[in-house]
């Protein structure tokens, strides 16, 4: 016999030797062992129970008697025949935990609606109505626990809450406020459930998770509930809502919406991510443990060291970190986020495997235990022959082998929970250099002290590093900071300042994770949730000194968006790279999840969409910083992510358009620059133009429409940050010109009316979204007039003109070289490119291909257009210059959107010293001489 976690299957007679439980309905009716064991090959499905309720048995349900009665039978046969199942190992656990939550339901719905029926007669109570109005309300039965996670077991109570709209008055004879009439309804329900008749019970209700307990009025309405989550809510409290759901099936889609999304999911689920969850699930696994230790539980396998609550304390404090975030976390079976949680990375697929394996084990011993004698109990038994029939009915020879068992797989559930509770670990030094540096000047001890800490630790200049920190303690920033935070800065600057001393130059990482802090602590929204992320994972301190270390703007970056740290504990060094079809169907998937909001739906997802694109950002930028990602290869993939968003974008902006004449537009967005030549940046604007090809007459209305919706979807700043900033003067007649063109009138344009540079642009440009046959019809426009014979001489006038343009638009006046503007830089290799495209592509259409300048260099080479050796030697100085511009634009200070607070600080970003790049300059002046003549 497997002694892991065998799987046994016994007749149907022989399980009824394992729980005395059926023995006694056996005894007391001999006749029903025979309808048990012919009954016992199926499930007991929900279908089954209601049909019984309603005509499958003798008992009138004319009063609370004959109501009381029917529920009981149920009760008997539903668990009676469920024993048979599940000891005889015909029924797997999730059957086990499914028909005990239905029966909950269904015995829950039928017991409330009579009690309602009888109640509201006109000539008692009549109707709660809501205040003011004729509108009749509904009491909402909110299932806690198990029972709200449908995993109830066999023998378990129901925790229940209950909850009404508004305060009122029944418009009965009998007139009786709201709260009166739903207190009365809920103790006959309670009454029906709980109460031990001859028939037995059918649920013991425990309804101490109501707001105060037992002190608390028994319904309360959506207002006493929202004020008590918002002044008096626990923690503890929240774990129990995780698992909260409406079960009372008259209750309005209304009503059921605005509990959960505006009452409950705010106090549940933060909109940041709230790592402070671990300290508060450590606090209430301490009070478990102090409760086992008093009451000597250790033998049970709910509340005991590596039982069933642990593993729901596991799968709640990730639920209770990122759920407010990721909707998929927002649900309430605890295997389905044991799954979750493997799928998206945060727990090791090891972890889920035995925490999965162990959970199953525990709920199948659970269930047996309790069928022993329909007694809650999850406590181990003390009699020899009880042990034995546990044993054996687990599949076991022996109790002796059943507790080997039992014992690795409670280890393995302590293990890690060890492991994700654990309070992380002080370094040695850590409360040594916690009392180095005071809210107060120091004093010369205190500075000697000081400096011959951090040299031990190994810095060159202590003083220097000492004073700084004292600075930034007794800055004016800090003191007014909440005492939460300064006190988690105090608990997090020690690690800190012994992680930087590995990240040279050490001053100014330093001084960027200082700026970092307050930039975190800074957050409208929880900024201590973020300083306890670093608390509580100090292993990511290394990863964000060193990113910082190397790049002032992803510092920055950081500060603005410190949600993104979160990306640090998903993936080890070196990040993967992305795989853009699975991230397209995770990002619909949670845009359009079932669990996302009813209300300001909108807004939501442009914070998800931000939320997305920045972490997006973040992790190709932490792969860039490491060193092992190409810049084409970077700007590859930004230029995915960004085509990623605007086919997203496209496609909830024409969802949420109120009036539209066909199911999918025939509509596309055209990138250009930077964008159409896959070459962003990490912040790159984005240059686009709206067409379209669609004859109905609303077209150009609703088209206008969906234009000025994307727009807004991508530059609105929500409280999530901006998606993209947009340039849209690339479109016919720039500014003054229509949002959106048909492509007839695109093609007129640019056949007719278009300038020189107009057609230059058009070398760097492509469908990013959209219909496809639009983009195809784009595409052709594109390459005819691309593929035009051209004047050569008129070509190179007209070029030389614009580039002329450009660059007194753009003076030097220093003695540095300007990769991007000055003669010999990046502007003057574009245009050699479209010049060579808008000259030759009448005789080589192939130069139309969007392949980069890089690419179109060499094959221009290839076609004997230019020298092999310029067009190589420009290629090798184009690829350094983009290098060096990205290497710069990294350590500025500047937020690389092209929109700088001050003039000219782009273009100093652009600049180098002359000789640093003086090969290429010459290279790229000697192509463009053999180009333009000049």
């Amino acid at each position: 016999m497997n002694t892991n976690n065998p799987t046994i299957t016994i007749d149907f007679e022989q399980a009824i030797s394992f729980s005395r439980f059926l023995q006694r309905i056996i005894n007391s009716d001999p006749s029903q062992k025979a309808r048990l064991l012919s009954s016992a090959s199926r499930p007991f499905h929900k279908t089954e129970m209601q049909d019984f309720l309603q005509c499958g048995t003798n008992i009138a349900v004319h009063d609370e008697f004959g109501l009381n009665s029917i529920l009981r039978i149920l009760r008997r046969q539903v668990i009676s025949r469920l024993a048979v199942r599940d000891i005889s190992g015909h029924a797997e656990l999730a059957e086990v935990m499914s028909t005990m939550t239905d029966l909950a339901e269904i015995s829950i719905n039928y017991a409330l609606s009579h009690h309602e029926k009888w109640l509201s007669a006109p000539e008692r109570f009549g109707s709660p109505k809501k205040k003011g109005t004729n509108q009749s309300q509904q009491l909402l039965v909110v299932a806690m626990g198990k029972l709200g996670g449908r995993e109830l077991n066999v023998s378990s109570d129901v925790d229940l809450i209950f909850v009404y709209p508004e305060d009122g008055k029944t418009d009965g004879k009998k007139s009786i406020s709201n709260h009166e009439f739903f207190a009365r309804l809920g103790r006959k329900l309670i009454a029906s459930l709980n109460d031990y008749t001859v028939d037995g019970y059918v649920f013991r209700v425990d309804m101490r998770l109501r707001p105060h307990g037992e002190c608390s009025p028994l319904a309360i309405s959506f207002d006493m509930l929202k004020e008590y989550f918002q002044t008096q809510g626990r923690e503890w409290e929240r774990h129990a809502w995780i698992k909260g759901r409406v079960i009372s099936e008259n209750t309005s889609v209304d009503d059921e919406s605005r509990l959960m999304e505006q009452v409950v999911k705010p106090f549940v689920f933060r909109k940041y991510l709230d790592f402070g969850a671990y300290a508060s699930m450590r606090s209430l696994h301490r009070q478990v443990r102090k409760e086992v230790e008093r009451r000597e539980m250790h033998d049970n396998i709910k509340l005991g060291p590596g039982g069933i609550r642990e593993i729901e304390f596991i799968t709640q404090v990730f639920q209770l970190i990122r759920g407010g975030h990721d909707v998929d976390l927002c649900i309430r079976p605890t295997l389905d986020v044991l799954q979750q949680l493997q799928r998206k990375q945060q727990l090791p697929v090891q972890t889920v495997t035995e925490l999965v394996d162990a959970y199953r084990f525990l709920r199948k011993l659970e269930h047996r235990l309790q069928f022993l004698d329909d007694q809650q109990t999850q406590t181990l038994p003390g009699s020899n022959e009880d042990r034995e029939i546990i044993a054996t009915s687990m599949g076991f020879q022996s109790y002796e082998k059943f507790l080997q068992q039992l014992e690795v797989h409670r280890m393995h559930v302590s293990h890690h929970f060890e492991l994700i509770f654990a309070a992380p670990k002080k370094s040695p030094t850590h409360d040594i250099l916690s009392h180095l540096w005071q809210a107060q000047p120091e004093n010369a001890a205190q500075k000697e002290a000081a400096a011959s800490q951090l040299s031990t630790l190994g810095f060159d200049e202590p003083t220097k590093i000492s004073e700084r920190v004292q600075q930034f303690y007794q800055s004016q920033f800090y003191l007014q900071l909440p005492e939460l935070s300064q006190h988690k800065i105090r608990m997090l600057l020690p690690a800190m300042i012994e992680t930087i001393v590995r990240f040279p130059p050490v001053e100014t990482t330093l001084e960027r994770m200082l700026k970092l802090l307050e930039a975190i602590s800074s957050q409208k929204s929880s900024p201590a949730s973020y300083l306890t992320l670093l608390l509580e994972h100090p292993d990511t301190l290394p990863r964000v000194a060193k990113l910082v270390s190397i790049s002032q703007w992803a510092s920055d970056y950081l500060g603005r968006h410190p949600i993104v740290l979160d990306e640090l504990l998903r993936h080890q060094e070196p990040n993967p790279l992305p795989d853009w079809e699975a991230l397209k169907n995770e990002l619909a998937s949670q845009l359009n999840h079932v669990n996302k909001p009813k209300s300001d739906v909108i807004g939501w997802q442009m914070d998800h969409l931000r939320h997305f694109q920045h972490a997006q950002v973040f992790r190709l930028l932490a792969t860039d910083l490491e060193g092992s990602l190409k810049l084409e290869t970077l700007s590859d993939h930004l230029t995915a992510l960004a085509d990623l968003v605007l086919e997203t974008v496209l496609i909830l902006a024409w969802n949420g358009l109120r009036k539209r004449h066909r199911n999918t537009p025939r509509f596309a967005i055209i990138g250009y620059g930077k964008l159409g030549g896959k070459e962003l940046g990490y912040a790159s604007d984005l240059d686009i133009v709206f067409l379209f090809d669609d004859d109905h007459p609303d077209a150009a209305e609703t088209y206008t429409k969906l234009a000025h919706s994307v727009n807004t979807w991508l530059t609105s700043q929500t409280s999530a940050g901006l998606l993209y900033a947009t340039d849209l003067r690339l479109r016919p007649n720039g500014n003054s010109g229509l949002w959106v063109h048909s492509i007839e009138a695109f093609s007129q344009y640019q056949h007719g009316q278009a300038w020189v540079w107009e057609h230059q642009a058009l070398t760097r440009a492509r469908c990013a979204a959209g219909d496809g046959e639009v983009a195809q019809a784009f595409e052709s426009t594109r390459k005819e007039i691309l593929c035009r014979q051209r004047d050569l001489q008129q070509l190179k006038e007209n070029i030389l003109s614009m580039r002329e343009k450009m660059r007194d638009a753009h003076p030097n006046q220093t003695a540095l070289f300007d990769i991007k503007h000055d003669r010999g830089g990046i502007i003057d290799v574009e245009f050699i490119v479209q010049f060579l495209i808008l000259g030759h592509a009448h005789r080589h259409p192939e130069l139309t291909g969007n392949i980069g300048n890089i690419a179109l260099l060499k094959l221009a080479a290839q076609l004997n257009l230019i020298s092999a050796e310029n067009a190589e030697k420009a290629r090798r100085a184009y690829r350094e210059f983009r290098r060096t511009q990205h290497r710069q634009r990294l350590n500025s200070d500047d937020n690389l959107t092209g929109t700088p607070t001050t003039d000219g600080t782009v273009q100093a970003l652009n600049r180098v010293e002359t000789e640093q790049l003086n090969d290429g300059r010459l290279a790229v002046i000697a192509l463009w001489n053999e180009v333009f003549g000049n």
